[in-house]
């Protein structure tokens, strides 16, 4: 296997990056901010909410099975952008060592402790011994090991409001739900039904997998599967969007349901109080690494969308 680094403008990574992976042959394509280990690098380049190129110059890197196919690639793309502002460099053709980049990849995620005793335990690793409750996972393409702040801070307070989701006829709802961690985590702990929607197929595909591997009945689909109002309503996206569905959300709130919302930076608390205002009241209910949770409770009737 051989990789092809090219060093661009930021503004034609994107557009680069699927040319070859969709006409040149690439295997994989990544991209990441050419000044990265610099004291010049920016983390972020295209989050939502954010303008897009913040990065000045972007590396791409794609891998191909064989040299001349990166050579080909990489002279296709010079012509392409050769004479213009910004145009592509090719920084290296290299070869590959050839690993297991499946088992490469599960070595990264190992066994995430949430509570006492309570762990998400990735399908190719061991059971911990202290681990009395476990959730098996396998993410797939799709987001939510168990390992991030925000999905840690929201299995935290899933785990602590068992009771809560215990009482009967009790309906929880996972807004983007990723792997299914959270809406599987949801029934282990008592919710009575639950629905996990997306916006992604893989994400739909991700959490069919892992429920029947945790032996928990969800429903599951896109996000008009959604229906009525859930005791608890649970979405950890990313700040713009909550914004967003501000009035979707909270319209599924019952009487007195809880809402958690996760995948909110700290500086970013008074938007999301600002957005949610004429429906609830939300509060920051834990923070782990520079990421909060915040929760609200229904008001005495259900929330007005």
């Amino acid at each position: 296997m051989h990789a092809l680094t090219l060093e661009l403008d930021a503004g034609t990574a994107d557009a680069i990056c699927d040319a070859l992976s969709d006409e040149l042959g690439a295997l994989s394509v990544s991209v990441e901010d050419a000044a990265a280990g610099t004291p010049e690098e920016q983390p972020v380049f295209d989050e939502p909410g954010i303008a897009p190129g913040r990065w000045r110059r972007a590396r791409v890197c794609a891998h191909f099975e064989r040299e001349a196919d990166a050579i080909v690639a990489a002279t296709a793309v010079a012509a392409a952008t050769g004479g213009r502002d910004g145009g592509v460099r090719i920084a290296s053709i290299d070869a590959v060592d050839e690993q297991d980049w499946v088992r490469v990849t599960q070595a990264q995620f190992g066994p995430t402790a949430i509570d006492a005793g309570f762990w998400i335990v990735p399908t190719w690793a061991e059971i911990p011994p202290a681990a009395t409750r476990t959730i098996r996972l396998d993410p797939g393409m799709a987001f939510g090991t168990g390992s991030h702040p925000t999905t840690r801070m929201c299995l935290r307070w899933i785990a602590a409001h068992g009771a809560t989701l215990a009482r009967p006829g009790s309906r929880a709802l996972d807004y983007g739900c990723g792997s299914g961690v959270l809406a599987i985590a949801a029934r282990v702990f008592g919710a009575s039904a639950v629905d996990a929607v997306d916006i992604d197929a893989a994400a739909v595909a991700a959490t069919r997998a892992n429920a029947l591997a945790n032996g928990v009945e969800l429903r599951i689909g896109l996000p008009d599967l959604a229906h009525g109002r859930y005791g608890l309503v649970v979405a950890n996206i990313l700040a713009t969007p909550l914004k967003l569905l501000a009035p979707l959300l909270c319209g599924h709130l019952a009487a007195e349901g809880r809402l958690l919302l996760a995948g909110i930076l700290e500086r970013q608390a008074d938007e999301l109080k600002a957005a949610y205002r004429p429906f609830v009241s939300l509060a920051v209910a834990d923070c782990d690494d520079g990421w909060i949770l915040m929760t609200a409770s229904a008001r005495a009737g259900p929330c007005v969308a």
